[in-house]
């Protein structure tokens, strides 16, 4: 205690049970608000699961169906369990397959927030299921919920591709026109042009000229 006094803190018994007692020199007050600041941190991290409950019936409606059906599925996405009981009244509770089918029904439709942690089981004029929430089954949704959307808002199409010039190249513009061309023939040294042959008169007028240059 005089250490305490002279450092200006407390003296606390720790471990009053112990031969001799064990007691710690130490800032009380400070310790108290450490010590609340935890408890709180971990309430504040402690989920408080409370099992609700939903009612159906074999000859539920459509809409009194997906009415109680979307209730479910909210219980669950605040990371509730659900007790589902199907309530059988008279004769209904010789057709136990007609509550099956509802309880499937329901376990399809909330198949991406929940799983059936008790499956359907018959107690008395009752049938229930236990739902429990599935954090990866709401955790796939959310991202395919997110790129449904990214994808809408910025859809793909074919205009934001660059646009191709076709080739407009025709056999045409490969041939050459012959009313703008020139057109030129030529010949071989081997090929001598052909004459046209001479006329009858012409021969005999060389004829008689060769005759008289001979005399």
């Amino acid at each position: 205690m005089a250490i305490a006094r002279e450092l200006d803190l407390d003296l606390v018994e720790v471990a009053a049970q112990a031969n001799p007692p064990v007691c710690r020199v130490m800032d009380y007050g400070k310790y108290k608000y450490e010590a609340a600041q935890k408890a709180k941190e971990s309430r504040r991290k402690t989920t408080n699961v409370v099992i609700k409950e939903m009612k159906y019936r074999p000859k539920i409606g459509g809409g009194d169906f997906d009415t109680k059906t979307r209730k479910v599925e909210h219980f669950l996405q605040e990371g509730h369990k659900v007790k589902v009981t199907l309530t059988f009244r008279g004769r209904e509770v010789y057709h136990p397959e007609l509550g099956k089918k509802i309880l499937d029904q329901v376990e399809a439709a909330v198949k991406d927030v929940g799983r059936v942690e008790i499956f359907p089981r018959i107690d008395g004029r009752n049938m229930t299921m236990v739902l429990a929430p599935d954090k990866r089954a709401q955790a796939a949704a959310q991202k395919a919920a997110a790129a449904a959307a990214a994808e809408a808002e910025n859809p793909e199409t074919d205009a934001a591709l660059p646009a191709i010039e076709p080739d407009t190249t025709t056999i045409a513009d490969l041939t050459t026109d012959d009313s703008t061309t020139d057109e030129t023939t030529t010949t071989s040294d081997d090929e001598a042009p052909v004459e046209a042959p001479p006329e009858p008169e012409a021969v005999d007028e060389a004829i008689e000229t060769e005759h008289a240059a001979e005399a």
